[in-house]
């Protein structure tokens, strides 16, 4: 059997909570984490109707890209579409899952997804986030250094970008006396010992600690387990904003706009002046003006995102072809992404549907 909270614990290792930005409220937005999963329907947005294909689909949960629940709620009454939907989807047993700033701020997520559509290749985070890091360094008997690295691993540890179970070791000489009502691994209570030992260390995510702490001391043979944990400002290269990649080769402002429009299927797209070839691409999936800056620090010749306001065009500085082609176009193949990722983890055991209800609410009159 497979519950929401299964669900839940597969969407949170792709997009960790932690990595949700301050104002937002991605996770479960209702209903009970312990109910088993019948069936689950995709959508960007969750709305009435969206709950209501769920019900008629016989889907039981809900998972969508931007919360339902984003302010917080004061009471349930049905006075708009966000209680209403709420009222529906509680009276039918629907819960509703969302991954919004989690899903944008991993490596292979929302943005991830809309470069691969674009075609770019050699892909980075644009904006990497600083603070989310921490070293784990912990002294053991030479004998046991590599079963402990391997709990380390298990548990979250020693990921460097796309490179895995990586650690660093040196030896020296600890020295300790047990107390009088300790159970040593080497020495007796009461007298001095000196030991061979290694330090063993390892880089974790801030919000694999505790899992990462507790498996190191299930793993090690000492009673009690000498290890520094250290907060790092390093730049976690799979957690950030935005993606900067490259074409396979230079498109003109025109080729590459036909491309925007055609890969994304969307009619138009508003765009800044520019007249030089378009190789190196930046994008930030839904509203993403706060990374002009950084596309153009980065030498991209153009920059894709959506929600620009007026005067937000004037920072393109004529340095890039600044081209906005709307919220819902920019993240709409997150449904694809929640569909490879739910089909790949939960094989046969129920349905997952992609929404048929149109979620998108601006119209283009021509």
């Amino acid at each position: 059997m497979t519950t929401v909270a299964d669900l839940a614990r597969v969407l949170e290792a792709a997009a960790p909570l932690a990595y949700q930005e301050s104002y937002d409220n991605a996770g479960l937005q209702c209903g009970n984490p312990r109910v088993e999963v019948t069936g689950v329907l995709i959508s960007l947005d969750c709305t009435l109707a969206v709950v209501e294909e769920a019900i008629r689909r016989g889907c039981n949960v809900v998972v969508a890209h931007h919360p339902v629940v984003f302010k917080p709620l004061k009471r349930l009454t049905g006075a708009n579409e966000v209680e209403q939907t709420l009222i529906k989807a509680i009276k039918h047993d629907v819960a509703i899952y969302a991954a919004h700033t989690n899903l944008d701020n991993v490596a292979a997520g929302v943005n991830r997804k809309l470069a691969q559509k674009l075609g770019l290749e050699k892909l980075r985070i644009l904006e990497p986030k600083g603070g989310q890091l921490a070293k784990l360094a912990v002294y053991t008997p030479p004998e046991y250094a590599d079963q402990l690295l391997a709990a380390l691993y298990a548990a979250g540890a020693g990921q460097i970008g796309n490179y895995t179970d990586c650690s660093f070791r040196f030896p020296g000489h600890g020295t300790f006396t047990p107390g009088p009502d300790t159970n040593p691994f080497q020495g007796e209570p009461g007298q001095p010992e000196h030991v061979e030992e290694v330090r063993v260390e390892v880089l974790l995510p801030l919000h694999r600690q505790r899992a990462v702490l507790s498996a190191m001391r299930v793993a090690h043979p000492y009673e009690e387990v000498a290890y520094d944990l250290i907060r790092l400002e390093n730049e976690h290269q799979e957690v950030g904003s935005g993606m900067i990649g490259e074409l396979p080769e230079a498109l003109s402002p025109s080729e590459f706009r036909a491309r925007l429009r055609q890969a994304l299927d969307v009619p138009v797209v508003k765009h800044t002046a520019f007249d030089r070839p378009i190789k190196k691409v930046a994008l930030c999936g839904g509203a993403g003006s706060f990374l002009t800056g950084k596309a153009r620090a980065a030498s991209a010749d153009a920059y894709v995102t959506a929600d620009l306001k007026y005067h937000e065009f004037f920072n393109a500085e004529g340095q890039l072809m600044l081209c906005d082609v709307g919220h819902f176009e920019s993240e709409q193949f997150t449904s694809e992404l929640f569909q490879d990722l739910l089909t790949a983890n939960f094989t046969s055991n129920f349905a997952v549907l992609i929404a048929e209800t149109p979620t998108n609410p601006v119209r283009y009159d021509f």
